[in-house]
């Protein structure tokens, strides 16, 4: 609404999604984000008042003529803004407004001076020789020929994204459009018209569904080709990064696709063919059973099984005898005796060129690690140490006293804009290190793995360490159960928990939820608690309670620093969304000089932990020793140190590192007073509280249950029914994944 000079107000008009609608003149630029398009002006409008505007307005210059659509907001710093959702950018018409346009530098290699020579020249032709004459410009007195026509290309290029975000507007949003934008330019229109499908196949954060929906306006029949492949297509990409499946058994397939898509499966079969035949999906039978592969992950899995069987066969023999002085050596030095299986463990690792470890908490495996790092450096070979996350890194750094890296920085992760990651070290680029150590195998999916042998040179040793029970990773495949069961490599397996260990009853519980025996429960002045609770609603009390006042009361700094609560579910009144609005309202309430940010759902207030939801490998960050860098990953837990509403900002810290996030960004953090176990993995807490409350027979598993007790340190506190830890600990479910691992690997060694 607009304000008349009395107080009063009066409607403006609204387009047909309700969102209100001005015009005017860019009369200033506040602040523009050249990479996002993210903009904040002033406005004049046609009833002359001067409106502060905020949002996605890319290119932005003074002297543009605009028609924006959003609604008003209160900005608690700078009062009444408008909030741009969607906007139309017309070029002024007469010789004043062209020469303020020119003049405002919005067009590169036009500054004030030279504006004003082109105009007074052209007048109001001025913009029609820019784009179609360039030549003509270098009439003009210091402009070159080839400034001209660097002068036409960047106002080229500008006319473009008004026309793409024209064409987009009812489709997707201004955010989105520039994205699109950026990765096809001019003919960005002219691509999306031609092959819809293309939009979700190539632009991140537009899914089959939007693409559809888009082609449909487009007159794309439901039963065309294009449509038909590239719905077979996003079955494969949606069932590797929802369920894990690096590949599917065709018939499934199949018949799930003509499901989605409402066509036959005679016309599915034959859009699969057509993309076999097009080499953009890969068949390969295993026992019989045909199954269908997207070309990427097909790539990968046969490389992994290729690279490690190689790496297993040209690794530079070592003499037994030898082995055992190392082995000795090490045992006078440091004080230990190794057990039988940790000793069988060192002598594989240096056997062999790739050897796993497994076992379960308390067994010895970062014994085994230091013990190996120890022997490796004495015979002077380079090691790396790494892990899938920076918390697992972390961690893995504290027990053994040595740098370890996450798989992504020892691999000198880098990204362009849209493309998203690539990595330095690949096999053009290997790697320096001898030897390789990577812990929390569980959690690398088959894209890391596939990434970090490519960097790996022939020759050097591979030591893979996890916990085979643990859930499996998020991505796709199940590379380290894969690798245990294809029997290929020399594999070590600690089951003996050592005398400190024992005391712990978080050790001695979880292996005996692994074994499908109950927890003791009944153990007091320990680290593991049960308290019942019969309903949901209680769990969730208590649990909020816990982490406001028992916990701190009793624990102080650890338990307001480290208490994590992990849930086994997002949803339901003992899951995470609606756990983690109860402990924001306890923990971090609204107060008087704390900033918040509605986006969508969620507010995100100063002083909130949240998480990082995917891996985005453009954003950049700060270090505290003043370095910079790019990439904050999925499962990264910060806390909100400031919210800028003017600039539409939200400054985060993670660990040591502090990141800059747009409000557009948003949609990539949730809050993280409460996780899911999934989101856990990698991941140690001094104090864990683990509410048991309803949820699906799917999450109520052991290898859940599992995994969220062995994330605790120095405590874990079970909240809810005893009946549902019961059926987590006798439900042996696995979730069930379609690979090709096992196979490409025994059939390599036949």
């Amino acid at each position: 609404m607009s304000f008349r000079d009395d107080g009063s107000f009066m409607k403006e008009p609204m387009d047909d999604l309700g969102l209100i609608k001005l015009s005017g003149s860019i009369e200033h630029v506040i602040y523009s984000n050249e990479e996002n398009g993210y903009a904040i002006c002033d406005l004049g409008t046609d009833a002359d008042e001067l409106i502060t505007i905020t949002g996605t307005l890319p290119y932005i210059g003074e002297g543009d003529v605009v028609t924006v659509y959003g609604r008003w907001v209160h900005n608690p710093k700078y009062g009444r803004q408008f909030k741009v959702e969607q906007s139309e950018k017309q070029l002024p018409a007469d010789k004043a407004s062209i020469l303020r346009y020119l003049s405002s530098g919005t067009v590169k290699g036009i500054g004030p001076k030279t504006a004003k020579r082109v105009v007074d020249e052209f007048g109001e032709e001025t913009f029609d020789v820019i784009e179609n004459h360039p030549e003509w410009l270098a009439q003009i007195n210091g402009i070159t020929l080839k400034r001209a026509h660097e002068i036409s290309a960047d106002f080229k290029n500008k006319a473009g994204i008004r026309s793409a975000m024209l064409f987009f507007r009812e489709f997707f949003g201004a955010t989105m459009t520039v994205r699109i934008y950026k990765k096809w330019g001019s003919s960005a229109v002219d691509v999306a018209k031609n092959n819809p499908y293309r939009l979700c196949e190539e632009i991140e954060g537009i899914g089959f569904e939007r693409a559809d929906r888009f082609a449909s306006k487009m007159g794309v029949e439901q039963n065309s080709q294009e449509r038909l492949c590239s719905g077979v297509q996003y079955m494969l990409n949606a069932n590797a990064q929802q369920n894990g499946h690096v590949c599917l058994p065709r018939e499934k397939l199949v018949a799930s696709a003509a499901k989605l898509l409402g066509a036959r499966e005679e016309e599915i079969a034959e859009a699969v063919s057509t993309l076999l035949r097009e080499q953009k999906i890969r068949t390969v039978t295993f026992d019989s059973v045909c199954y269908l592969y997207d070309k990427r992950c097909y790539d990968h899995e046969k490389y992994i099984a290729r690279k490690l069987l190689l790496l297993d066969k040209v690794c530079p023999a070592m003499d037994t005898a030898n082995i055992d002085a190392f082995v000795r050596k090490e045992e006078q030095e440091s004080g230990m005796h190794y057990a039988q299986m940790q000793r069988k463990a060192i002598f594989d690792a240096l056997e062999n060129g790739v050897m796993l470890l497994t076992g379960g908490p308390g067994t010895g495996k970062t014994t085994v690690v230091r013990a190996l790092l120890h022997i490796f450096s004495s015979m002077d070979l380079r090691i790396a140490l790494c892990a899938p996350t920076g918390r697992a890194a972390k961690r893995l750094s504290e027990s053994t006293s040595c740098e370890a890296k996450t798989i992504h920085r020892l691999l000198e992760y880098g990204g362009e804009e849209g493309k998203g990651v690539c990595f330095h070290r690949d096999e053009t680029n290997l790697l320096d290190e001898n030897v390789i150590i990577m812990d929390e195998a569980s959690m690398v999916d088959n894209d890391l793995m596939s990434a970090l042998l490519h960097a790996v040179k022939p020759g050097a040793r591979v030591v893979i360490i996890g916990d085979a029970d643990q859930l499996p990773s998020v991505g796709a495949g199940n590379v380290l159960r894969d690798l245990l069961e294809s029997g290929r490599f020399s594999t070590v397996r600690l089951n003996e928990i050592f005398r400190q260990a024992q005391e712990s009853m978080i050790v001695t519980n979880a292996h005996a939820i692994n074994r499908g025996e109950m927890p003791r429960l009944d153990i007091k002045n320990n680290d593991f608690f049960f308290l019942p609770r019969n309903s949901d609603a209680e769990i969730a009390a208590t649990v909020a309670q816990l982490c406001q006042i028992r916990l701190p009361k009793a624990y102080g700094e650890l338990a307001v620093r480290g208490t994590q609560v992990i849930s086994p579910s997002r949803k339901g009144e003992t899951g995470t969304e609606h756990l983690n609005v109860l402990l924001q309202e306890a923990l971090n309430p609204p107060m008087s000089g704390k900033r918040e940010h509605r986006f969508r759902e969620i507010v995100f207030r100063e002083g909130d932990r949240v998480m990082q939801t995917r891996n985005d490998y453009d954003v950049e960050w700060e270090r505290d020793d003043g370095s910079f860098g790019n990439g904050v990953f999925n499962g990264d837990i910060g806390t909100i140190l400031r919210i800028d509403p003017r600039e539409e900002q939200v400054e985060i810290r993670f660990d040591d590192r502090t990141v800059l996030y747009d409000f557009s960004m948003l949609d990539e953090l949730e809050p993280a007073y409460a996780i899911t176990v999934h989101k856990s993995q990698g991941s140690e807490y001094p104090i864990v509280v683990f509410p048991l409350g309803s949820a699906t027979s799917m999450l109520l598993s052991r290898n859940l249950f599992y995994t969220a007790v062995t994330r605790a340190q120095n405590m874990v506190i079970l909240v809810g029914r005893a009946d549902v830890i019961r059926t987590m600990v006798e439900n042996n479910r696995q979730s069930m994944r379609y690979t090709g691992l096992v196979q490409w690997l025994r059939e390599a060694e036949e």
